[in-house]
């Protein structure tokens, strides 16, 4: 082969190697340059966020009230021990009178709480019917049977300060059949009851609650 040829076809090689590299350099070129672009908006993006957060602090640190430090507190216990070697024992009796006054105060007002609740409760008691009482009366008012959800309605209606609940009034009812003083009957699925005789006078009741008391 003539040196000529193989001199134009090595040549030709490092064209096409040089023209390769070329254009690889220009597409890394562009892709870092756009790397770059995108990094440089988001060191942009961070300095403005960081500038309106500092804004803020400073905002906050204005509003927000200094600390109490602790230097007012001190000259008082300083105060206090040098005065203590002239009239310490003074301060010390003063504060037993102060002492033994406050707890003298304290006790007629314990006493008086505790007598006025006693006295609370045995008005309560001496005043107010029983629930087994209640259930009795309106019971024996009514013309019809009545179910345990009926009585509960009526003395709810009647007494809106006892807050009744249909268990404890069904519990109450079947005391009452127990002791024959109230009938039960059944209609299907329901149960109702009727009392057995007339509802107990409201005298009577005062007497016998006054007899118990005087006991």
């Amino acid at each position: 082969m003539p040196k000529t040829s193989t001199t134009t076809e090595v040549a030709s090689q490092y064209a096409a190697q040089v023209a390769g590299d070329l254009e690889r350099n220009a597409r890394e070129q562009e892709r870092i340059g756009a790397d770059i672009a995108t990094l440089q908006e988001k060191l942009t993006a961070l300095q403005h966020d960081h500038s309106v957060l500092v804004n803020i602090q400073q905002a906050l640190a204005s509003t927000v009230p200094a600390p109490a430090t602790e230097s007012t507190t001190v000259p008082s216990p300083r105060k206090k021990t040098a005065a203590e070697p002239v009239g310490g024992r003074r301060s010390r009796a003063e504060k037993t009178t102060a002492s033994r006054g406050r707890a003298a105060a304290k006790k007629p007002v314990a006493k008086k709480s505790r007598a006025t609740k006693a006295a609370g409760k045995a008005a309560v008691k001496s005043d107010a019917p029983t629930l087994v009482e209640l259930v009795r009366r309106h019971l024996a008012a009514q013309s019809d049977p009545r179910s345990a959800a009926e009585v509960t309605a009526g003395l709810n209606q009647a007494h809106p300060d006892r807050a009744v609940q249909t268990t404890v009034v069904r519990n109450t009812l079947e005391g009452l059949v127990a002791k024959q003083h109230a009938q039960r009957t059944k209609q299907g699925s329901s149960v109702y009851y009727t009392a057995t005789g007339g509802p107990e006078p409201v005298a009577a009741s005062e007497a016998t609650a006054q007899a118990e008391k005087s006991k």
